[in-house]
């Protein structure tokens, strides 16, 4: 890593910048039209303040705000306006952006969704958060898996949601189909910073991984996001991080896809994500490609069952104010069906 954040860009650099933007207060449709024109100026604002920028994140939550309010006259579609607005900033910029929406879901509850858009207004990535953060949560579990693209400089990237990255299973995925930078967007608050900050090195250690993440800042009277914008690179260390708490400071670094392709590659030991899949293969040749590990093999046949899984307390949304509820997962809202 090199160029002061993106200042001096090296020939093999790709520049990300990640905005811990202003936690905002989304209650009516003028809410929302407002708060979409502020993220295309800040599109704008990243470009000028730095020239060199190939990406810009916003966090989750970065249009609706942290109120949990799932009216259908707030929610969005990807055929929507302020979908096409990103677009129109992106190609008016000269930018990759990434954006989050909260998304219509006629079957269900609302999807929480991410976006990547091209420098030419191309919507690229679309994800559907894989780990609501319950019982908080009220949102739809995604159905789309980790998708990973080719981005800016030909870097192969993937975008997971906020608590999607406690789980050391989301980042192994977003390695396993090809990343080489992970995005992770949130809306986190101040207990989660700890843990936000290990599993963010974690991540990019175990899977020889650059990540890249960023929360909500500041407060909206309620609740009070903390920023934390961090760089990470394949090897864990922190290239980048947003320590002021600033809202709408833009967190910027220079990472190096080709440093990741190379260490993949090349090294040895901890090539952990290649190792997974090849044990011991320094007695055995080629390694153990046998799966010993009953939780995966559990899920996969659609038994997971914890150990103490009768003394788990919440299982519902019921404590957060949210009704029980009574469709299961793949199945469509009565009134949707008919």
């Amino acid at each position: 890593m090199s160029g002061l954040g993106g200042l001096n860009k090296s020939p093999n650099g790709l520049v990300i910048g990640l905005v811990q933007l202003q936690l905002p207060v989304v209650r009516t449709p003028a809410d929302l039209a407002a708060q979409t024109e502020r993220i295309v100026a800040m599109v704008g604002k990243a470009r000028r303040s730095m020239p060199t920028m190939d990406l810009v994140v916003f966090p989750e939550y970065a249009l609706h705000g942290l109120s949990m309010d799932t009216s259908a006259e707030l929610m969005c579609s990807l055929e929507g306006p302020e979908v096409a607005a990103f677009k129109d900033a992106c190609a008016a910029n000269r930018i990759w952006g990434c954006f989050s929406i909260m998304e219509k879901n006629p079957g269900g509850n609302p999807f929480n969704s991410g976006l990547i858009i091209d420098d030419e207004g191309e919507l690229k990535l679309y994800y559907r958060k894989l780990h609501p953060w319950v019982p908080v949560e009220p949102w739809e579990p995604g159905d789309l898996g980790v998708p990973v693209i080719e981005g800016p400089k030909g870097a192969k990237i993937a975008l997971i949601i906020c608590h999607d990255g406690m789980f050391p299973e989301m980042a192994r995925e977003a390695a396993y189909r090809g990343a080489e930078i992970m995005l992770r967007t949130a809306g986190y608050t101040a207990p989660i910073r700890h843990s936000w900050r290990f599993t963010n090195q974690s991540n990019a250690f175990c899977n020889l991984m650059v990540t890249a993440s960023v929360c909500m800042c500041g407060s909206d009277g309620t609740f009070d996001s903390m920023g934390e914008a961090m760089v990470c690179n394949f090897d864990g260390t922190v290239v980048a991080h947003g320590t002021s708490g600033r809202p709408d400071e833009i967190i910027t670094a220079e990472v190096r896809p080709d440093l990741v392709r190379e260490a993949r590659a090349n090294w040895g030991v901890e090539n952990n994500i290649y190792q997974l899949g090849h044990r011991g293969f320094v007695a055995v040749q080629g390694g153990a490609s046998d799966c010993p590990y009953t939780y995966m093999t559990d899920l996969a046949a659609g038994r997971y069952r914890l150990p103490w899984e009768g003394e788990v307390k919440v299982t519902d949304g019921t404590g957060e104010g949210f009704d029980a509820p009574t469709r299961r997962f793949g199945e469509r809202r009565r009134e949707a069906a008919e």
